[in-house]
């Protein structure tokens, strides 16, 4: 058995300089044959805004895959309105051997994304 993790993400709170910490999340994979969304795992960030065990190697397979974060539930948690009710970060994995880390770095207002390592 791998101990490897294929995929992580890390969210912060740019607001207030902080790591998103109690955001939910999901991770789906497109099934290619009928083109629709299967939800693979749901979790939620730690304090550190990290959300470990989304998947494990085996069965992190080559296709596409969407990182789902409830940013909208996460600002109304804090008082405050926002503009995006939630995230989803879509990208495809041809090369699932490699590690994949998927940050998100957000406002109440705005977002933004890249692949880390």
């Amino acid at each position: 058995v791998s101990s490897t993790i294929p995929l992580t993400t890390h969210v912060l709170n740019a607001t207030d300089g902080v790591p998103a910490a109690r955001m939910a999340l999901s991770l789906h994979q497109l099934d290619s044959k009928l083109m629709i969304w299967a939800m693979l795992s749901v979790g939620t960030t730690n304090q550190d805004g990290r959300c470990p065990g989304l998947i494990n190697q085996e069965a992190f397979t080559p296709g596409m895959y969407k990182l789902r974060f409830e940013t909208g539930s996460y600002w109304e948690g804090l008082g405050q309105p926002s503009f995006y009710p939630y995230v989803e970060v879509v990208f495809t994995i041809s090369e699932p051997e490699q590690r994949f880390h998927i940050p998100l770095l957000m406002s109440r207002f705005s977002y933004s994304t890249y692949r880390g390592s």
